[in-house]
């Protein structure tokens, strides 16, 4: 089975980098997988493959900043130079065009991982009912009065640096205060997983690790933002199936927390098909820790009921 990169113009400038992959037989929908921070959606083969096995069509690109997209105003680490948020969103919406073009009018499902799953939750809300599900795992819509710290660290840094140039100050805060959680760390990335050879693969991958630029960051804090408001939430179909996916020993979601209060806002905002799968020793990678293959199955499962709720 194929999942090869292509090119797709999409309308903010950007040339982006996406991938394919038809169902083995008859596609029962189409999932649209968003990556996290500092990765790229080639690393998500092994999950489209699994999905196409189950019928479903799988798409996934590589977000501005990331893998191979290019564009003028994003180099690796940016989304753009002004409202990257913004750009990110409607190079999303013209991947899922590109997908409904070559697949046709199946139902569409959004997966997200982490960034991803911030992604995902303002890509559903932008297009409200022409989405058949979301899956959001290991994201943090929940950043609370933190939001105005980080923008506090960003701004001091920003005074005598540009606001595309790395922020080191929010690295140290993010990705090395989470590896210094895991205790008797083999590598500074052990927080992703407990499977060894996935964290190598994850250090060994030059496209994996590297650190995001202050306005990256800014835009980040303002699609969290704009993911976990009370408003937005409450304009969604309240009948939209959610699922969810967070671990108990995830430094970079609170150890899961995060996840449990975006539960508890979807279950207060009376939302009537919000699941959670929940591993209590489980890391930041979901699909890439023990026991990825039950997740798999699980989505999958989920995916299937989505789908025949569509129809």
């Amino acid at each position: 089975m194929e999942f090869q990169p292509e090119a797709l113009s999409s309308p903010t400038g950007a040339t982006l980098n996406w991938r394919a992959l038809a169902a083995d037989d008859d596609a029962k929908a189409t999932v649209q997988i968003h990556h996290g921070l500092s990765e790229h959606c080639a690393r998500y083969q092994r999950f489209a493959r699994f999905l196409a096995a189950r019928g479903f069509n799988v798409v996934a690109h590589d977000h501005r900043g990331h893998g191979s997209t290019t564009a003028d105003d994003a180099p690796i680490g940016v989304f753009a130079d002004k409202q990257g948020w913004a750009a990110v969103i409607d190079d999303v919406q013209a991947v899922e065009t590109a997908a409904r073009q070559r697949f046709g009018a199946l139902p569409h499902i959004i997966f997200g991982h982490s960034m991803g799953g911030v992604i995902a939750m303002n890509h559903a809300m932008a297009r409200q009912g022409e989405i058949a599900g979301l899956a959001v795992w290991n994201a943090n819509l929940a950043l609370g009065s933190r939001a105005s710290l980080m923008r506090v660290v960003l701004g001091l840094e920003g005074l005598f640096k540009t606001r595309t140039s790395v922020s080191t100050w929010m690295d140290a805060l993010a990705f090395k205060a989470w590896g210094k959680q895991v205790k008797n760390a083999r590598t500074a990335f052990d927080w992703l997983s407990r499977l060894p050879e996935e964290v190598d693969a994850y250090v060994d991958d030059p496209l994996c690790g590297g650190p995001a630029s202050i306005s990256l960051w800014h835009d980040l804090i303002e699609l969290s933002e704009r993911g976990a408001d009370e408003h937005r939430t409450r304009a969604m179909r309240l009948d939209l199936p959610i699922h969810m996916a967070a671990g108990g020993d995830d430094p970079a979601t609170d150890k899961g927390e995060a996840m449990n209060t975006l539960k508890a806002r979807l279950y207060n905002a009376r939302f009537s098909d919000a699941t959670m799968r929940f591993d209590p020793k489980g890391r930041h990678e979901t699909l890439n820790d023990e026991g990825y293959q039950d997740a798999m199955a699980d989505f999958a499962s989920w995916a299937e009921r989505v789908a025949g709720q569509a129809d």
